[in-house]
């Protein structure tokens, strides 16, 4: 399908990595970029959405390409890994893997309010889709706020919320969340194409999954395209 909001302006609000500011970086078990302004595409997971074997088998992946890139390693090197983490991690994502506890339309809205709650005061969602065991999402943090602290303060929300209402409790959340600064706005396409794209591609049910986009970014021709 052709590309067809590449005629269009970059949609309201959006901004992506700006060439001329500093960017941060730190890494816990992955490398995360930031950037003042930036908006990020996102994607956080339930606890249990992997099985142990698969996290056996990247863990050992993990060991060899350390191996192989010994310190220094250079952000293209680190940019790789990343991708490489993130592309295995969310093909198993999508095989449904675990209590997937989004499956419930009350949890899946308990997480779509929450994303929303603060919309225009401490962030801009500009879309989303709630899957049953992980979430994609792409924000633009308010001046002076920090995305984990975001995504922090949203996770440790809902994880209560659906803890009461399935009567359980415990971990909820893989901690960690993997985020990539939004380059441009021929990323932001394929950004918003994959989000809008993933419940089809798992093979989900229509009541398994939650999808919204920002209203204005609709008017202004920045949509999901289901073929794209």
């Amino acid at each position: 399908m052709a590309i067809e909001n590449f005629n269009l302006p970059a949609p309201p609000g959006f901004r992506g990595l700006h060439p001329d500011l500093p960017i941060r970086t730190y890494r816990r078990h992955l490398p995360h970029w930031r950037q003042s302004g930036a908006t990020y595409f996102v994607t956080f997971r339930l606890a249990d959405s992997i099985p142990q074997q698969h996290l056996r088998a990247l863990k050992r992946w993990r060991e060899t390409w350390e191996r192989s890139h010994p310190e220094p390693r250079s952000d293209k090197e680190w940019e790789a890994f990343a991708r490489e983490i993130t592309s295995r991690t969310e093909a198993w994502l999508d095989e449904g893997y675990g209590e997937c506890v989004f499956r419930h339309r009350a949890c899946s809205d308990e997480m779509s309010n929450s994303l929303l709650h603060f919309q225009g005061e401490r962030y801009t969602v500009f879309c989303f889709t709630v899957m049953p065991n992980h979430v994609h999402l792409v924000m633009k943090p308010a001046d002076g706020l920090e995305l984990e602290k975001i995504l922090d303060s949203a996770k440790g929300f809902v994880s209560r919320k659906v803890n009461a209402h399935l009567g359980r409790k415990g971990k909820l959340w893989e901690q960690e969340s993997f985020d990539r600064i939004v380059r441009d706005e021929e990323h932001l396409f394929r950004v918003i194409q994959y989000i809008g794209r993933n419940p089809a591609k798992a093979h989900l049910p229509r009541d398994q999954w939650v999808r919204w986009i920002h209203p204005d970014w609709e008017k202004s021709g920045w949509r999901f395209h289901e073929n794209a």
